[in-house]
């Protein structure tokens, strides 16, 4: 897993050259941010997973600066976030909103769907709030998992390569 995440890593070098990350200042610089541990990548799932399930717009800064806050890994947090893209996102969404209907006794609508600055100011000012609840629902049962389901992996591999290890001097 170490491997898997240092291969597909940005170099810092990489990073300094990218002027959309200035507004973060130096501190996305600090190596306690690139450390790939149990913790940190534990801390970062948690993270990435949360700020996928806000909707907001660039969900990918949000993420970068609750990694900064939380000192956990900052490329898994942001790569975390792109699970909510063009394509996963409706099913993601509807079903945050059918859950917080659920969760708060609200009558489901049937959403005509259209991306527009119009459809945002009519149909999401009416269904925002189950919305939103199900998105803070969902976001943190998927960002709780995420963290103890990294702990328990990297713990599981751990020592699986421990007891490999004292087979063969045994």
């Amino acid at each position: 897993m170490k491997n898997f995440i240092r291969k597909y890593t940005p170099k810092k070098e990489k990073l300094r050259e990218q002027k959309a990350l200035s507004i973060l200042g130096e501190h996305i610089y600090s190596p306690n941010l690139w450390h790939i541990n149990r913790h940190s990548i534990a801390g970062a799932f948690a993270v990435g997973l949360f700020c996928a399930w806000v909707p907001v717009p660039m969900q990918m800064l949000l993420a970068a600066v609750a990694a900064l806050i939380f000192t956990v890994n900052l490329p898994v947090a942001v790569a975390l976030v792109w699970i909510t893209n063009p394509f996963t996102m409706p099913p993601m969404f509807y079903s945050a909103y059918w859950l917080g209907t659920k969760i708060l006794n609200h009558e489901l609508r049937y959403i005509d769907f259209d991306l527009s600055l119009k459809w945002l100011a009519t149909v999401l000012g009416q269904i925002w709030q189950p919305f939103l609840l199900g998105c803070l629902v969902i976001g943190g049962i998927s960002s709780l998992i995420g963290y103890f389901a990294v702990k328990w992996i990297w713990r599981y591999n751990t020592v699986r390569k421990l007891q490999r290890k004292k087979q063969r001097y045994t």
